[in-house]
């Protein structure tokens, strides 16, 4: 008898349930009776306080399509997970204690960089840990593509191609922020199949009058309006100059909402341009998994199976080359897959005359 545990940590998104599923319907598959599945509800706090349910195959029927995550989620930041909580429960000891009571084969815990830090910190505590990588960002190391990237990418190009009808009506700028932190693939792969015309990723800071310029040559050449696909943690050449003390303390008294306000108030001023900004905000991480995000959890789903059938704990599961694959834990975890600047893909967009604002 295989005895398995989920749970679903971080933010959520399109394709947490469609993967989950695969996982589950290959070990029923493969073992029938001999597996339980006992779901963790709302992340790492379920695991900490023993919330759970076990789960039936009927559970992971008609979840294919449907987007969250039907056992919740919750954001347990990894750098608190040794600091004791509000009643002096040790939370690693607790999480530990609370899979020994279910007598789990293995955990499988499905989340981004910051659950997965805490998925291999469970590994180092003796735990059988299977980690399946979920982020709209597409930023964890040793897999090509996240599940959820895909589908938000098409939400974020869908929101693109409709400010194109508006810009053009009315010959504004317009800047569309996407979401990302730490690292720009969601904003340059929707950039680029959205037409955006000026593209702004944390890992490229931009200067404002090489952004202005690009807004000046359009307008030059008739185009009418100009539209920015903007990360919501895009950081001009300027800020990117200040010490991260410096830095924090600049937001601290900062007086835009985000990063694309600030821009729009630079634009206007030095060009005179009629500039709105649109935030699609978490549209990008709802509504039901696109085909790729489908196909992509279902396989990384079966090979997670694969694995804990065979009793290989300890790695997170990844897709290189097209072909699924196992990855150890410990060497991925806590490292962000960040955006090259001298990538193919950023000089194929410039060459095609997209800006960059560098």
């Amino acid at each position: 008898m295989k005895r398995v545990g989920f749970l679903t940590s971080g933010g959520d998104c399109q394709a947490l349930n469609a993967t989950m599923r695969g996982v589950a319907k290959a070990l029923y598959n493969e073992l029938g009776t001999e597996v339980e599945i006992f779901g963790f509800e709302e992340g790492y706090k379920g695991l900490i306080y023993n919330e759970y349910r076990q789960m039936t195959p009927r559970d992971f029927s008609g979840i294919l399509t449907k987007g969250g995550t039907i056992l919740g989620s919750s954001r347990e930041s990894f750098k608190t997970m040794r600091t004791p909580d509000e009643n002096g429960l040790d939370k690693v000891a607790a999480m530990k204690q609370n899979y020994r009571r279910l007598e789990l084969d293995c955990l499988v815990i499905l989340g981004g960089n910051g659950t997965q830090k805490t998925a291999n910190l469970l590994r180092e505590e003796g735990l059988n840990i299977i980690h399946l990588p979920k982020t709209i960002d597409n930023d964890i190391w040793g897999t090509d593509m996240t599940f959820g990237f895909q589908s938000a990418v098409d939400i974020a190009t869908n929101c693109i191609d409709c400010i194109h009808t508006t810009a053009a009506s009315h010959g504004r700028v317009f800047i569309v922020e996407v979401m990302g932190h730490k690292v720009g693939w969601l904003t340059l792969h929707a950039g680029i199949a959205g037409g955006a015309d000026i593209v702004l990723i944390p890992e490229i800071p931009y200067d404002i009058d090489k952004v202005c310029d690009a807004i000046a040559r359009r307008n030059r050449a008739k185009k009418g309006f100009t539209i920015l696909a903007v990360a919501e943690g895009a950081i001009s050449k300027q800020d990117a100059k200040l010490s991260k003390k410096e830095y924090k303390k600049k937001l601290e008294n900062y007086e835009y909402p985000s990063v694309s306000y600030e821009l729009a108030d630079e634009i206007q001023k030095r060009t005179g341009a009629d500039v709105r900004v649109t935030v699609p905000g978490h549209m990008q991480r709802g509504g039901s998994p696109n085909p790729y995000d489908r196909v992509l959890s279902t396989r990384l789903g079966s090979k997670a199976a694969e694995l804990i059938i065979a009793g290989k704990y300890g790695y997170m599961v990844g897709i290189v080359n097209g072909e699924t694959c196992k990855v150890p834990l410990g060497e991925v975890a806590g490292k962000l897959k960040m955006v090259d600047p001298n990538a193919g893909i950023i000089k194929e967009a410039k060459r095609i005359g997209i800006s960059f604002g560098d």
